[in-house]
């Protein structure tokens, strides 16, 4: 199986300060919908892994959680792709729970619903939270400049932590994820 995990906000569709409180409020970023189809009809099987701490704030509930990825899902499909699964982390930092990236519960869960590793599995992202989790579990992390993503480059060209300057030396970095989906999928011909 092609695995390629991919975060949500920042990534497929548009950021928000406030939250992505509802369907209305979650607009895809520029080609990301058509990057997934693309992914998934080149034989990927396309996951999302996404902190929504945005539940545990009362921000939005279950019912706006499940319509905005209905709406995501159902964009895809009108372009001829497949998500596969959506998994989510519904807590608050503060909880300490095991499923927030930068932890590893969410490619824990994919693991076991998938029966196979994220080892060596791209994971797309627009944070250092992605990017940690991703290595944490042996994943190949990439970095879209969407979202967070440009904030995230700069804090890691400016660190002078050196296993952070380590891990820029390693880390693709992309525009977006068409961009990024691009690369994989040339990398394929």
């Amino acid at each position: 199986m092609k695995l390629i995990i991919l975060d949500r906000d920042g990534v497929i569709n548009h950021d928000r300060s406030d939250y992505v409180k509802s369907a209305d409020e979650c607009v895809p970023v520029d080609g990301s919908i058509e990057a997934i189809a693309r992914l998934h009809q080149a034989g990927y099987t396309v996951v999302v892994a996404t902190n929504q701490s945005g539940l545990a704030r009362g921000k939005f509930d279950l019912d706006d959680l499940e319509a905005i990825h209905h709406k995501l899902t159902r964009l895809v499909e009108e372009q001829g792709g497949e998500i596969s699964a959506i998994f989510y982390c519904p807590h608050a930092p503060e909880d300490n729970c095991k499923c927030r990236k930068p932890k590893t519960g969410l490619l824990d869960a994919i693991e076991a619903e998938f029966n196979t590793s994220v080892e060596g599995v791209h994971f797309i992202g627009d944070t250092l939270r992605d990017i940690q989790a991703g290595e944490s579990k042996g994943c190949k992390p990439m970095l879209v400049k969407t979202g967070k993503g440009t904030a995230t480059l700069e804090d890691l060209q400016q660190t002078s932590d050196p296993e952070m300057a380590t891990l820029l030396t390693r880390l693709p970095v992309f525009e977006n994820l068409a961009a990024a989906a691009d690369e994989l999928l040339s990398q394929q011909e």
